[in-house]
């Protein structure tokens, strides 16, 4: 069995959700805990930082990754789904899991898989967790996969746990308002371990605060701790200039992420960041700042907002539910040019509403990534006229980026997202 044969095998032996949608999703920790015991329990075997949330989780994930591995430590960061490999969910260090070590596991464990029958991402949760423990990382990120709950890697007991915020998604397995959702993200909170939230939704306050108090876990809101004062935009990087209040001083940061969403992100990781360094981590300023300015270098992350080019301005982005699409167009109409969006999405999303988000005016290339959860491109393009959005169906995503690009000025602005499968096909040419 070489690598590709592997993930085939996992794709098409075990249930899941980037293939399958709600047939793969299984909730539940009483399957992943069989499993990890059948490997002796590594989640047991190293410290952890448990992220939860619908929009920020990848980014705080690997903002945190990256100031940790600059202050000296080896850092694990485990995060879903990937954009054009498997082995960019399970990093250390920045370093992709080998392909042979992915094989190994797969080719070696059939039998435990056979008896317990996992979900694909079960399966790639623990193989994180073997990874991890095998390395013996001082610590690994630990992104959620879908709510928190009933999320395989809710097994952890995490240093601290991060909660970023919480919007209408995935609402036929978590609930239909973000009340209910919230209640879902709440679940990674732990009895006595410390949760930061970091953006402030009023109306889920007393979510949150309802599940710390029972579990006598103090909640430490991230919001009131620091606040963003000023966002400065350059081409390849982003100044935040930020107040913190527990120490009453301003701080100047460089940040090598673009999105103007991620100063919510950033308020989050730095309360966390102060959480470690009050239990004992050694996390000096110095790393925090060359951590921050460093983000895709040393996590390896990329699809948020990424410039991949400047004549014309092209973006990548993996905004795909209303918030996402909400903060990501917002921040996209800024820059008062002709806008060119390469968009394709999967049909289990709230499609109408994303589309009502989206600007009028601009010019559009509807695409169709190769999954089957992918909505045809033409009926993208149907649904999309019902709000006054016209283009172009492309099926094939890089035909329809270079289109695109055949069609913007050097001054134009191009914009390609809506799944991340899209840009999981977008090659850079």
């Amino acid at each position: 069995m070489d690598y590709n044969q592997a993930i085939q095998f996992l794709y098409t032996q075990y249930p899941a959700f980037e293939k399958q949608g709600g047939l793969a999703y299984k909730p539940g920790l009483g399957n992943v805990l069989n499993i990890s015991a059948a490997f002796n329990n590594p989640h047991t075997a190293f410290k952890s930082i448990h992220v939860a949330g619908t929009n920020g989780k990848g980014s705080s994930s690997s903002i945190l990754a990256a100031v940790l591995q600059s202050a000296g430590y080896t850092v694990g960061l485990y995060t879903s789904p990937h954009i054009h490999d498997f082995t960019e969910r399970i990093r250390i260090n920045g370093v992709p899991i080998p392909k042979d070590i992915v094989v190994d596991f797969v080719q070696n464990n059939t039998a435990v898989f056979d008896r317990f029958k996992p979900s694909f991402f079960e399966i790639t949760t623990i193989l994180a967790f073997v990874w991890f423990a095998k390395q013996q990382v001082d610590i690994a990120i630990i992104e959620t996969g879908m709510g928190g709950r009933l999320d395989a890697t809710n097994i952890v007991q995490p240093e601290v746990s991060l909660i970023t915020n919480v919007s209408l998604d995935h609402t036929q397995f978590l609930g239909n308002t973000i009340q209910a959702i919230a209640s879902e993200k709440a679940g990674i909170i732990k009895a006595g371990i410390p949760v930061v939230i970091s953006e402030l939704q009023q109306e889920l306050i007393s979510v949150y605060e309802e599940q710390a108090n029972a579990l006598n876990s103090p909640l430490i809101k991230a919001f009131e701790a620091y606040t963003v004062d000023t966002i400065i935009t350059a081409s390849e990087h982003t100044e935040i200039s930020i107040t913190d209040h527990v120490l009453k001083k301003i701080i100047a940061l460089r940040l090598d992420l673009q999105g103007l969403y991620q100063s919510k992100n950033v308020v989050g990781v730095l309360t966390v960041i102060d959480q470690l360094k009050k239990d004992g981590w050694a996390i000096p300023e110095d790393s925090i700042k060359e951590g921050l300015a460093h983000v895709q270098q040393l996590a390896g992350f990329k699809g948020r907002w990424q410039i991949i080019s400047q004549k014309p301005l092209t973006i990548l982005d993996a905004a795909h539910n209303e918030a996402g699409i909400t903060l990501s167009m917002q921040q996209l109409q800024l820059y008062h040019k002709s806008i060119h969006i390469v968009i394709g999405m999967v049909k289990d999303k709230d499609i109408e509403k994303v589309l009502s988000l989206l600007p009028v005016q601009a010019t559009y290339y509807f695409c169709q990534a190769d999954s089957p959860r992918a909505m045809p491109a033409a009926e993208l393009q149907t649904a999309a006229a019902v709000n006054g959005l016209q283009g172009q169906a492309i099926t094939n995503v890089n035909d329809a980026v270079r289109a695109a690009r055949k069609n913007a000025a050097p001054d134009d602005v191009i914009w390609i997202g809506g799944s991340l499968y899209v840009l999981g096909e977008f090659v850079s040419e």
